[in-house]
């Protein structure tokens, strides 16, 4: 396992562009909230870090992971983010209800990206225990929280980005 070798969320500070003027929409799951809420506080506390205001930041909970999607479509829909952020955790279990649930929840979140010309990131944990969980949710292999909203900063900055640079090229 990848993980098992450092803390993913260590990243260089000056690498990640301002938040300032971006912003996002957080879809979290109230399922495994001892989880999802630990993600979400190291993703709000991320984009706040890097600029992003209160007031720019709109939080939509959703029963479990297969309601993510849906929950980043009704953020879409009447919040207009410039990107959204889902955050869960989908523990392996006796049957196979995770692959199920993550292979859903995965093709729907990067479709609503594909969809809405949008970034819609994944931060949904995936292990096959809950103490990984905890080594993911701010324990001692980091927090996807943080790791998912230092993505959505950058994809908000590539998109911007890439718009400008087009709107230069239709000058000449």
């Amino acid at each position: 396992m990848a993980s098992s070798l450092k803390n993913l969320s260590e990243y260089p500070l000056d690498e990640i562009p301002a938040a300032g003027g971006m912003t996002f929409g957080i879809a979290v799951t109230d399922y495994h909230n001892d989880i999802t809420f630990a993600l979400l506080r190291g993703c709000i506390e991320t984009l706040h870090k890097h600029g992003a205001e209160d007031q720019n930041i709109t939080v939509y909970h959703v029963p479990g992971a297969f309601e993510l999607p849906l929950g980043a479509q009704f953020l879409v829909e009447t919040k207009e983010p410039d990107a959204v952020i889902c955050l869960g955790c989908v523990i392996t279990g006796e049957t196979r209800h995770d692959e199920y649930i993550c292979n859903a929840v995965s093709q729907g979140i990067m479709q609503l990206g594909l969809d809405f010309n949008i970034p819609i990131i994944f931060g949904v944990l995936t292990p096959q225990t809950l103490q990984q969980a905890k080594d993911r949710a701010g324990g001692k292999y980091g927090n996807k929280g943080i790791e998912a909203a230092v993505t959505a900063i950058k994809m908000v900055d590539l998109k911007w980005k890439n718009f400008h640079y087009k709107d230069l090229l239709d000058l000449n």
